[in-house]
């Protein structure tokens, strides 16, 4: 998982760690209301140079989700002898480039190969299936890179997220009072052959 996702209308930029805490200066700070970013900061909005790989942020990017997600990501890669973090990506628009929302992991796989994921959408990008798009795309490469599982999990009054999952495939598995809970599951491919299996 470590290159860019592409689906047919998005470009799913996998985030560095310097892109991330480029990101997490730019953004809302703890205690600050989401605001679009700086545009005084390289990468912020309009701007074509430098910054997060020269995308152009919408003009409500990034928001405190994608700050929160950064920081995580950050936290993750600073413990020592951890799991690899399977990765945090940035939304963008193929059409314009511009980053819209993000989409990544909680933290790297736990002993049974499960993770937990996350994402959002600016409010200027919401209702034009991307987020299931970016979270379709996602899944598929987990599956790919060997994890088990992919949870998820969302406020009951929170029908766009519950929506996002179920139209991206995730499975609902149970609830609490509070949230909803969803999972993809795969069983993991036999590894190929080796040269001693061969006879």
């Amino acid at each position: 998982m470590d290159d860019d996702l592409t689906t047919p209308r998005l470009t799913l930029h996998r985030l560095s760690p310097e892109e991330a805490r480029e990101l997490i200066e730019c953004g809302p700070q703890p205690g600050e209301p989401d605001q679009p970013g700086k545009p005084d900061q390289p990468g912020g909005p309009d701007q074509s140079g430098g910054g997060l790989n020269a995308a152009r942020w919408a003009p409500d990017y990034p928001d405190g989700g994608d700050v929160s997600a950064a920081r995580r990501y950050l936290d993750s890669l600073a413990r020592a002898g951890e799991r690899p973090h399977p990765g945090v990506y940035e939304i963008r628009t193929r059409e314009d480039g511009r980053a819209v929302g993000g989409v990544g992991f909680h933290g790297p796989a736990d002993d049974t190969g499960s993770v937990t994921i996350g994402y959002g959408l600016v409010p200027s990008a919401r209702g034009r299936g991307y987020a299931s798009e970016a979270l379709r795309a996602v899944l598929e490469s987990a599956r790919r890179s060997g994890i088990a599982r992919v949870k998820g999990d969302a406020d009951h009054d929170n029908t766009a997220s519950h929506h996002v999952m179920t139209a991206a495939g995730m499975r609902r598995v149970g609830e609490d009072e509070r949230v909803g809970y969803y999972e993809s599951t795969w069983t993991p491919e036999p590894a190929p052959p080796g040269p001693e299996d061969r006879a």
